[in-house]
């Protein structure tokens, strides 16, 4: 699949340019979800809010790649082609969710989808919602991957957030019970006590920018 790919087509190699190299190091995949229209922002899709010049969601992909991720699937959806027409993808696979307004659990489903055939053995998944949670936070969770049974979590002050490691195991039972707004909080609560919790708060901030106050940390 080429750059900005459209659901359907036909997945990347894991040789891919955006997969770690090295044949002990085991491929994680980066899952940005940034399907979200902004109904609390007016209706502004998040993955085109403007930070530091650009849109939003390039910032997102940056940190993923930088955290050692790849390959790097994003999933759109309000104002999809718009985001493609100016956000710089370049080396992304990109999927459209058309149910994106169900809420975040159809891009889930859509994003682990799109990783079957990819050799990943798991997925870090992250929100274009989240500035504040950069390349040292990500690559923390990253690095606590164990097999394609890890169920891995960032914590702040021992509190669960983003990103979420999934093994490739649990991708099947997270699909199926991933609905609404809820992603994969059914699967986690179900198996509280096999997740890592991986403490980030010393090197990142996880708020999301949700109404317009939260827009001055655009800024």
């Amino acid at each position: 699949m080429s750059a900005n790919s459209p659901a359907g087509s036909d997945s990347p190699s894991p040789s891919g340019s955006d997969v770690p190299s090295g044949s002990d190091s085991p491929v994680i995949a980066g899952l940005l979800l940034a399907a979200g229209g902004g109904r609390r922002l007016g209706g502004h899709p998040k993955a085109l809010l403007p930070y530091r010049g650009r849109p939003l969601v390039e910032n997102a992909v940056r940190v993923l790649r930088e955290a050692g991720c790849g390959p790097v699937h994003v999933v759109l959806g309000a104002s999809a082609a718009e985001v493609r027409e100016r956000a710089d993808l370049a080396g992304c696979v990109v999927v459209d969710n058309p149910d994106w307004a169900e809420g975040m659990g159809s891009s889930l489903r859509v994003g682990l989808t799109s990783l079957a055939g990819t050799g990943a053995r798991a997925a870090l998944v992250s929100l274009v919602d989240q500035p504040g949670i950069g390349p040292a936070a990500v690559a923390r969770v990253r690095e606590a991957y164990r097999s394609p049974a890890s169920l891995v979590a960032a914590a702040y002050d021992g509190e669960r957030g983003h990103p979420v490691l999934f093994g490739a195991d649990r991708w099947a039972d997270i699909a199926a019970t991933a609905t609404g707004d809820k992603g994969a909080r059914v699967h986690l609560a179900r198996h509280a006590e096999e997740v890592m919790l991986v403490e980030c708060s010393d090197i990142a901030e996880a708020f999301d920018i949700d109404t317009p106050p939260d827009l001055v940390r655009l800024l």
